[in-house]
């Protein structure tokens, strides 16, 4: 696969919580540099990383992260704000605790609220596959297609493990079958070319990942 191709499925992520404006606006430098999907950073950057980086990149940003616990209201606030400040794409973090009580209308209820806020952005939902069995990661799919939203993410990259190849197959699979309405981002863990490119072929449009930049830099591969 031609690394362009890679490069153009990457969002180049910053989310560390020491992440500096020094930091994020490397990493703007280098998703315009390398034509990377978008830039996926931390609210509190959104404004300054919109006002910096125009129309060369996306930026994107994450809501109710990493654990996806605080209150529907509050992501509802962070998502407006992050509009408001010019995100392009929003992340956001299903309740998990609901996910595992199967409380499927309230995470169903929530991601649309969501998704009325989003004001036409991209959504991508995180579903943290590695805290789900295989039949929630089944029923997540399906919530996350009938809510509207337009990903099904893998990981925050902040739990106990990132994404799989199985986690991928399992929502392809899903969405394959029902003929359902969403894409695939994986994300968390993805720290080689031949893994992005293996997600890749397993059905994953979008990369969640600060690595393989780094990795076409390291190795001139541009």
């Amino acid at each position: 696969m031609d690394i362009r191709e890679i490069l153009g499925k990457c969002d180049h992520t910053q989310l560390a919580v020491t992440a500096t404006w020094d930091d994020i606006r490397a990493l703007i430098d280098d998703g315009i540099k390398y034509s990377t999907a978008s830039v996926c950073i931390p609210p509190c950057y959104v404004a300054e990383a919109k006002k910096y980086a125009g129309d060369k990149i996306a930026v994107c940003t994450v809501i109710g992260f990493p654990n996806g616990y605080c209150s529907t209201t509050t992501k509802m606030y962070e998502t407006m704000s992050a509009v408001t400040d010019g995100a392009d794409e929003i992340d956001m973090v299903i309740n998990i605790g609901y996910m595992k009580q199967r409380k499927y209308e309230e995470v169903l209820k929530e991601i649309k609220e969501v998704r009325k806020l989003c004001e036409g952005k991209i959504l991508k939902v995180i579903v943290e596959t590695c805290l789900l069995t295989d039949l929630e990661k089944i029923m997540a799919t399906h919530l996350v297609a009938e809510s509207g939203a337009d990903y099904i993410k893998t990981s925050t990259g902040f739990s106990k493990a990132g994404a799989t190849f199985h986690d991928v197959e399992i929502f392809k699979n899903e969405i394959d079958k029902f003929g359902l309405n969403i894409k695939i981002k994986a994300a968390g863990g993805i720290s080689s070319l031949a893994d992005a490119e293996k997600f890749i072929s397993l059905g994953a449009d979008r990369l969640g990942t600060s690595r393989i930049v780094k990795i076409v830099k390291e190795e001139n591969l541009l």
